[in-house]
């Protein structure tokens, strides 16, 4: 390791215009998973075009994020500890990025032409005979899988309230009123898409970041109860198993001087509806990184859950993580007994409130893939997510 840092600071100090700083990154974990590793850029150093070198000359790009983050997807990491060097300029060779389009109240997500999936801005009612009350934006669907299986339902006959992976709570106390923003059939709330503040791209990682509001409608005139946002990361990541990655950030804000209280329930927060064939006891296979299924995970705790089933004669499947740092983690779930639904439900934990001047912030990664739960990959992504690679930065 001396000797290689020796001829590495050697070759920096013939480049001194090219090579800016060294990289190290420790922690590696023995496994050929592709390595997602962020770090914050030196003071003064964040425009885009840089990229990592290792002592082969193999490069790769470097994305930098709105907070002056840099994001880089290293392959083969070998060691415990592994060098690079942070140089500006564009990387020799490009692949494809993924890229975004909007279409309508959609905007989607593709790479190398295949659907990653698509995001709802306003609603829009699929079908005829929908109560309008139930129209609302602000939600993922369809996702699909590498093989261009979707995993998804929206407005599924018998939950016109589920929508692919959406947000809302059940179970809320305002102002001495209860709305429910997730049964808003109901009509004693609603979620609205309010606006698409930003869309990126680039060879890391492309997404967007947008609104959401909360309305209570249970005192005769609307009254707006929380700002939402969603900041989505959608990853490049190239596998020899094709999988798909991506974020969701999500941050809740009171918007009055009053909070929302948020009573014991046994579901509310992040859903995931899967496809309509996937109803019935038998045709959803749920599994948690605890190792309970549909007949016992209920109501208990782990760090992700597996949803599968069959699509197209083919076995797909989704995996949702919930990140160590969100609230009551590792979070309770709802897993329901015969339909394809899912729901991170910190509220199953006990009464809790979001007041103002307190941000509720949540995270979830989603991977999607065809075939069965690959359980190695499942927990080296989870040990990625939930112990990023150490980076040390230093300046030769």
């Amino acid at each position: 390791t001396i000797a290689y840092f020796l001829i590495l600071c050697t070759a920096i100090s013939c480049q001194q215009k090219k090579a800016q700083y060294l990289i190290s990154i420790r922690g590696f974990s023995g496994n050929s998973v592709p390595n997602l590793v962020s770090f914050t850029l030196p003071e003064g150093k964040h425009e885009e075009g840089y990229h990592l070198e290792d002592s082969a000359g193999n490069e790769f790009p470097v994305q930098i994020d709105a907070s002056r983050k840099g994001w880089a997807i290293l392959a083969n990491l070998t060691n415990k500890e592994n060098h690079f060097r942070l140089v500006h300029g564009e990387v020799k060779s490009k692949s494809e990025e993924i890229k975004l389009r909007e279409e309508g109240n959609r905007i989607t997500f593709t790479l190398d032409g295949a659907r990653i999936f698509s995001y709802q801005k306003k609603g829009v009612l699929p079908r005829p005979g929908i109560d309008s009350a139930f129209l609302r934006g602000g939600y993922i669907h369809p996702v699909f899988t590498p093989m261009q299986k979707v995993v998804t339902d929206d407005y599924a006959a018998n939950h016109l309230h589920h929508h692919g992976i959406w947000t809302a709570w059940t179970k809320t106390k305002f102002e001495g009123r209860m709305p429910d923003f997730w049964n808003m059939g109901n009509k004693t709330g609603k979620v609205d898409f309010v606006s698409l503040d930003s869309t990126f791209q680039g060879p890391v990682f492309s997404g967007f970041a947008s609104k959401h509001q909360y309305t209570d409608l249970t005192s005769g005139k609307a009254k707006t109860v929380l700002e939402e946002s969603w900041e989505v990361h959608v990853f490049n990541i190239k596998a020899e198993i094709p999988y798909y990655l991506f974020d969701i950030t999500i941050r809740q804000n009171c918007s009055s001087s009053s909070p929302l209280f948020l009573p014991t329930y046994h579901y509310g927060g992040l859903g995931f509806r899967g496809r309509e064939n996937w109803n019935g006891e038998e045709n959803t296979h749920f599994l948690t990184s605890e190792g309970k299924t549909r007949a016992n995970g209920h109501a208990t705790t782990a760090n992700w859950c597996h949803l599968g089933g069959v699509v197209d004669g083919g076995v797909a499947g989704i995996t949702i993580m919930s990140h160590p740092d969100n609230f009551r983690a590792p979070q309770p779930m709802r897993i329901h007994p015969t339909e394809p639904f899912f729901n991170w439900a910190p509220s199953q934990a006990g009464d809790w409130a979001i007041r103002p001047g307190e941000e509720y912030i949540a995270r979830y990664r989603f991977v999607i893939y065809d075939g069965e739960a690959d359980l190695v990959l499942l927990r080296n992504l989870w040990s990625h997510y939930a112990e990023p690679l150490q980076v040390v930065i230093s300046t030769p």
